[in-house]
Formats: structure tokens, sequence, C-alpha cells
């Protein structure tokens, strides 16, 4: 008996399913987010291997480990954990042109020398396009072996035929299944074309390779289902009016999340940049409106700047325009500011901004945006050469953060003089990494130390 088709909308932000069109999904609140989908209208097989395996005690399972490949790419290797895990998906995003084929075109060359044969699937590009950019990248080998392909199925078949050490979708969105009745890039394709590679990538352990494209707001364009089907998601980060783009996983089952790779786009391709401070601080001037934190992303410690700009308003609103830091956290600081603090800033315009295109998301970074916006309000520079970091709470006190010790070594090797730091943490040192630290409690002695 032949199945029934039966018609849906589907919401392709969060899969949201409903029989007929909405304007607004119930459910994330996307607008004009419904398309209509075909499937068929039958149960699913389940599989399962549940009568066939008995349950093992936890202390009796066995561990076993296989040595990771590496890309040659030591940022790379860094943001994946330290190498790629045989039978691991991994999704990497970012918007257009900012790096994601050229990065993996870069590392197919450094994998295809080691371990052999890789495939190279697109769905966007003819097998001319990739060419001209792999000799731009000076790429020119025989184990790289390119597939324009977009059905699922094909390049499995291709893939286990072929036998690769590694295999690379260009893109997820533009590949299908004839399983899904959808049109690709539709809720429902990119998932099932997602299981069907995750399934080939734990069958065989091939390592596959997901490109993804981004929406307007930045995350992965599809359902967040597919991030959760993937091992590790790697997001590419930065403005291309920027020369640099950092790599941030913020998902890996085989390693450190939040970890970052940062990376010189180059007429040659991806260069790695294995001293980030020392490139955020290249142009640093001592002026007012500029403080130095200390950041932790993954396992290291990055040191980078922070410029405000506080000028009085010409409009009756106040603009508020903060990039590379949470706006919401900055709204609350200048809040703080106001009422503990005792400076005004309601009548002022405010402007932040992290140098170099990083974004910032720990707390730690609340004294040095408090710092720059007060150096820029009452136009005194900040001391020459002092490092500043330290959460802020709302009754104006500063809270402990973690790392402080690896944060300081990384002051004191780049060639910070003095620290600012909370009162708390400066308690707990065992040392000061030749610097002249001090300790505050509350951001009233913070101003009383940077503006003496």
């Amino acid at each position: 008996m032949k199945a029934k088709l039966k018609k849906i909308f589907q919401c392709q932000s969060c899969g949201y399913i409903s029989p007929k069109w909405i304007g607004r999904c119930p459910d994330c609140g996307a607008w004009n987010s419904f398309t209509e989908e075909i499937i068929e209208d039958k149960k699913s097989e389940i599989k399962t291997l549940a009568e066939s395996i008995n349950p093992i005690p936890i202390n009796l399972v066995e561990l076993t480990t296989s040595p990771r490949l590496l890309t040659g790419i030591n940022e790379f290797d860094r943001v994946l954990g330290g190498g790629i895990v045989k039978g691991s998906l991994i999704l990497i995003g970012g918007d257009p042109g900012i790096g994601k084929s050229t990065i993996l075109l870069q590392a197919s060359n450094n994998l295809a020398k080691q371990f052999g044969n890789l495939l190279y699937v697109s769905g966007e590009e003819s097998l001319t396009q990739i060419k001209l950019r792999a000799e731009r990248l000076g790429i020119n080998s025989d184990r790289i072996l390119l597939l324009s392909e977009t059905l699922v199925e094909k390049i499995i078949d291709c893939a286990k035929e072929e036998k690769p050490a590694v295999l690379i979708i260009d893109s997820i969105q533009t590949v299908y299944t004839e399983e899904s009745l959808s049109a690709p890039g539709s809720v429902s394709q990119i998932r099932e074309s997602a299981t069907k590679f995750m399934g080939f990538a734990k069958s065989t352990g091939v390592p596959v390779f997901l490109i993804g494209h981004v929406t307007k707001e930045g995350a992965i364009a599809g359902p967040r289902v597919l991030e959760h089907l993937v091992d590790t998601v790697l997001y590419f980060e930065g403005d291309r009016g920027y020369a640099y783009r950092i790599l941030r996983s913020v998902k890996n089952r085989f390693g450190p999340t939040n970890e970052i790779g940062v990376f010189e786009m180059t007429s040659e391709g991806l260069i790695e940049v294995e001293n980030p401070s020392l490139i955020f601080l290249s142009e640093h001037e001592s002026s007012s409106g500029s403080a130095i934190t200390a950041t932790i992303e993954g396992t290291r410690a990055i040191l980078t700047e922070i410029q405000a700009l506080v000028a009085p308003s010409n409009f009756g609103i106040p603009r508020r325009n903060f990039i590379g830091v949470d706006y919401q956290r900055v709204n609350l600081l200048v809040a703080v500011l106001e009422k503990r603090g005792r400076v005004n800033l309601a009548g002022a315009d405010i402007f932040v901004n992290v140098v170099g295109g990083l974004k910032i998301t720990e707390p730690s970074s609340d004294l040095a945006i408090i710092s720059s916006i007060v150096s820029s309000f009452r136009d005194i520079p900040l001391p020459e050469g002092t490092v500043i970091f330290g959460e802020v709470g709302l009754s104006g006190e500063v809270r402990a953060i973690s790392q402080t010790e690896l944060r300081l070594k990384e002051a004191s090797r780049i060639g910070m003089k003095s620290a600012i730091i909370p009162k708390s943490n400066f308690e707990r040192l065992k040392e000061n990494y030749g610097l002249s630290i001090k300790g505050v409690r509350s951001i009233n002695e913070l101003l009383e130390s940077i503006i003496s």
C-alpha cells in the first residue's frame, strides 16, 4: 500500500509543526518562518538493539582511546580539543566568505599528506570553483578528491567506496535525502541528512565535517536539533572589516568548550595567530577611554583592549551602542556607576567597543568597562601598563573571579606593569608575577585608584 502524503507547515527556526500557515511561531516567536512541507503519513520504524544487548556495570566498561588526527594547524587543533576524533561529526558555521571553506581546504591538504585520501563534497560550487580556491591557497594534491553532489545517498555510497580519511560536506543546507520530500534546506531535510551523516561517521569511524550557513542573528540556519545531533559545533566570528577571524568552540564532546583559535585572513588563506594578546594590543595607546582587561577563552588568557567614548547627547534620548560586549550587561553597569559611583551619565551618549572584533561574554570585564567609561567621561587616561579585571555587583561591590593567576601570568608575559583586581582574589594570591597589584572592594575604590 502506497504511503499517504500529508501537507504540514513547519517553522524553519525551531521545527514547530502547524496544520496551517501562521504568521508568528507560538514556540520560538519567529515571524514568517513557516514553510509548507510534504511528509509521508506513516509510522516510522524505530530500530533498537535493546533486546540483544544486556546492561553492563560501569566499572566493567573498557575504555579505548585512539590517536586524534592532527590537522597541522595548531589553532584549529586547539579548538577541536587536541585534534579530530575518529567517527566524530563536526559542524562549522559562520557568515558567508568568513573562511569556513578556506580553513577546511587548508586542513585537508595537511590531513591528506598524513592519512591518505580525503573526500570534499560541494553542493554549492562547481569543481572548477573549488580548484581556483585551492590554487590561490597553493594546494595541489592528488589525495584530495572532489565531488559535486547534493544527494546524501550518493555521497555516502561514494564515501564507502573511496574510504576517505575525512569527509567534508559543503554545505548541509544544500544536500537532501530521498527519504524526505521537503525542499533542501528545510527543517526535515537538514535533520534527516545530518542523521544519515552521523550514522555513517559512527559506523565507519570516518570524521565528517558539515559546513552550515548562519542566519542574520548569527546562529546556524535550521533547527537547534542540528546542533544537538553533532559532536562538535564551531563558529567563525569576525567582521569583514577586520583581518582577524576567531574560531570558537561552543560545543565539544571531546574537549573544552568556549575554546578559541585566532587567525589572520590573507591573500594566501588563513594564517594562525599564536599570540592573540600581542595582536589585540599592537596599536594600543594610552588615551582616555581605553582600558586593558584579561579574559579567559577556553584554556588560555587573552589580553584585549576595551574602548569607550562618552560625549554629551544632542538628542532627547542618549544613544547607547556597544560592540563586542553584552548590551544588557553594559546598561546594568552604567546604572550601577550612576547610582553607586555618583557619576552622572544620564545626558551622555555612551559607545563601547572591544578592539579586534573579539566578543567578551564573561563578567570579569566589568571593572575594565567601568574604568573605560569613567576615563572617557572625565577625559583622564588610565595608568599606563595597567590590566583591570573583576565582576561588579548591583550594590557596587567588586566580586571575585576565577583563574586570576592565569590572567596575571599572561599580563606579566605581555609586559604589563600593574593590575587592579578584586580584593578577595588579591588576598589569596601566592605571588605577584612581577606586577604591582592592588585589590579593590567596590567601584568607589576603583575610581580612587584610576582617577588620582
